[in-house]
């Protein structure tokens, strides 16, 4: 039955919704790990850019699943969720909550509701692929997308080719829309066989957008401020990498890149860059609203911390 399984709780917004500061404050008043939900946060060497904790904050709330790979290497929603399993039964097994935080939600969904249906990459498939996107543009392959998968190009960007690519490719190697493979195999919202969690999901959204944008670009400033154009110039000195790594296509590292190349000026890079962030934050909030049982929070609240610790306790009490 439900109520025997271990309790999980996901703390799941948009970038620069405040998650990352509302986990470390929880984590002093409740017995929680952190496990990290995030696609960029798994890569070594790149900090400024994935607005990762930094050192002081790590050690007083360790974030398990950072710094697990190079940027020259790949990370799949698969890998996650064989990763996030593991540890997540490892902190029950110490008697611990996991908690975990992100806005990775393609990661949330694979946890919950598993990957298995979807095929491995195919390299020459992607090369076809690839091959159709430099002769014809990104968006024209998300346009034709939404013919045939129209549920998956409504989440992406235009300009998104990692995702396009491997929608494409699925579509390709299999037949059927990768949105109507990503759908549960129960009539449930979670497949409780493969998921063996109750999970408390709190979902946190902005109750006015304006306020999360001026987030958005005052982070983005203070990462241009921190440094992050010479960071991308201290990855690409060091590693042999190239503009179609997922990590270099992660927000961010993908305009100081092209700005780097000489594509635009500094000016651009940060209208760019704020612009590739709200577009993210905008399909973060997309998934999330599709999530019906989800319990919304207002990111901008000031009892935020104190709204959600009521929400846990609530969850966890016997």
């Amino acid at each position: 039955m439900k109520a025997q399984l271990p309790p999980a709780i996901f703390l799941m917004g948009p970038t620069a919704s405040g998650k990352t500061d509302v986990a470390v404050e929880l984590l002093q008043r409740l017995p929680l790990e952190i496990v990290s939900v995030d696609s960029a946060l798994v890569y070594r060497h790149m900090n400024i850019g994935t607005a990762k904790p930094d050192a002081a904050t790590l050690a007083a709330a360790p974030h398990h699943l950072i710094d697990l790979i190079e940027p020259t290497e790949s990370y799949s929603a698969a890998q996650f969720r064989h990763d996030a399993l593991r540890v997540m039964h490892d902190i029950t097994a110490r008697g611990k909550i996991p908690f975990l935080v992100g806005g990775t939600m393609l990661y949330f969904k694979a946890l919950r509701e598993g990957l298995d249906d979807l095929p491995k990459a195919d390299a020459a498939v992607r090369a076809k692929i690839e091959k159709r996107a430099k002769e014809s543009g990104w968006p024209v392959l998300h346009a034709a997308l939404a013919q045939v998968d129209p549920e998956t190009a409504a989440r992406l960007s235009p300009h998104d080719a990692q995702r396009i690519s491997r929608a494409w490719e699925i579509y390709e190697l299999t037949g059927q829309p990768m949105s109507s493979l990503l759908k549960p195999t129960s009539t449930g919202i979670e497949n409780e066989a493969a998921f063996p969690y109750r999970v408390l999901p709190l979902s946190l959204m902005p109750s006015d957008r304006a306020v999360l944008h001026a987030r958005i670009a005052e982070r983005f400033d203070a990462m241009l401020h921190q440094g992050l154009i010479e960071e991308v110039a201290q990855l690409r000195a060091r590693f042999d990498l190239h503009p179609q790594l997922p990590a270099m296509r992660c927000v961010g590292y993908r305009q100081v890149w092209q700005y780097q190349q000489g594509e635009f000026g500094r000016d651009a890079l940060r209208d760019r860059g704020i612009f590739a962030t709200r577009q993210l934050a905008k399909r973060q909030m997309t998934w999330l609203r599709g999530m019906s049982d989800a319990l919304v929070m207002d990111c901008l609240a000031e009892n935020l911390v104190e709204s959600v610790e009521d929400s846990a306790q609530k969850f966890l009490a016997p």
